[in-house]
């Protein structure tokens, strides 16, 4: 499964973007579907993430109530919308996929599908 991730750009504080995920395979529709981010010189960690039919989805605390992530099975696509972005949500973005995981995961090691990534800078 080879996943395409855009929707990055550059943003004022207090905007918003949306962010996609494309896959390429059908079996994406199956699974369940991370967020991460990856902020300079930091480890990669875990934004958000829905189940494969979009019943469920998990946050990180610091994106709750701002992020949502949301998917189009029909269009084997995952959205993340967000909003009111902070310069600490700096970050490249990165979709991931499951394999043979139905429900949300915040552990990286549970997807072996990843996007190239998406590059989201928010200006103080």
């Amino acid at each position: 499964v080879q996943l395409q991730a855009c929707g990055g750009g550059l943003v004022q504080a207090g905007g918003s973007l949306r962010l996609s995920c494309v896959a390429s395979r059908r079996t994406f529709s199956n699974n369940a579907v991370g967020w991460f981010r990856q902020a300079p010189g930091k480890e990669r960690v875990f934004v958000a993430s829905i189940s494969w039919n979009g019943g469920v989805t998990t946050y990180a605390d610091s994106v709750k109530g701002r992020f949502t992530i949301s998917r189009d099975n029909a269009k084997n696509t995952v959205y993340l919308q967000m909003n009111s972005l902070k310069p600490e949500d700096t970050a490249v973005y990165y979709c991931a996929g499951a394999a043979d995981i139905r429900v949300p995961s915040r552990a990286a090691s549970e997807y072996p599908y990843w996007g190239q990534g998406t590059q989201v800078t928010v200006s103080s």
